[in-house]
């Protein structure tokens, strides 16, 4: 029997609550592409949605985060992380739920720090027009009716508008008396 020699994959973390991922967020994840072997994107807060600012499931952005993906060339896994609200401990609940990697890419001080201190190699993402693509701009776009499509990729968009998504933020964005 012939013994193959292992390959060394260079794998690398990316989380983010992506609600909605938008073209800063894929952007952002070809440019790790060029850097590495496969992929892990965590779908951060993943027990949160229907709220203003967390509109979509954890399902939901699994969907767009995949189908935006599948043009990228590269092998990647979409997960799932839930909060668990506990910094010290932040770190292995994320290894806990993903296959390894050896790599995270986080431009959020906190997240930086406490793969630092897990011993976990980190580098800053690579920003791209924060200023124009920001969930929190692409969620006041959907609200007021503006042109918000051209932001995300068309498969995103696309499972937006299959899952009545901007109906959804519009009606929870809404007091008991129906105003936004």
């Amino acid at each position: 029997m012939r013994q193959r020699k292992a390959e060394r994959i260079n794998r690398a973390f990316y989380i983010g609550r992506f609600q909605p991922y938008h073209i800063g967020h894929h952007t952002v994840l070809e440019s790790i592409a060029g850097e590495v072997d496969e992929i892990i994107v965590g779908i951060g807060s993943a027990q949160r949605s229907h709220e203003p600012e967390n509109p979509f499931t954890a399902g939901e952005r699994v969907v767009m985060v995949s189908r935006s993906l599948k043009d990228l060339g590269i092998d990647y896994y979409v997960i799932p992380i839930e909060d668990i609200q506990q910094n010290a401990v932040w770190v292995s609940h994320v290894r806990s739920m993903t296959p390894y990697f050896d790599l995270a890419y986080t431009n959020n001080p906190l997240v930086f720090r406490l793969f630092e201190e897990a011993g976990v190699q980190v580098k800053r993402s690579p920003m791209h027009q924060r200023d124009i693509y920001s969930g929190t701009i692409i969620r006041k776009k959907m609200l007021s009716g503006e042109d918000w499509e051209q932001l995300v990729p068309d498969a995103v968009a696309e499972t937006i508008d299959k899952i009545g998504g901007v109906e959804r933020i519009r009606e929870i964005a809404r007091d008991d008396v129906g105003r936004i």
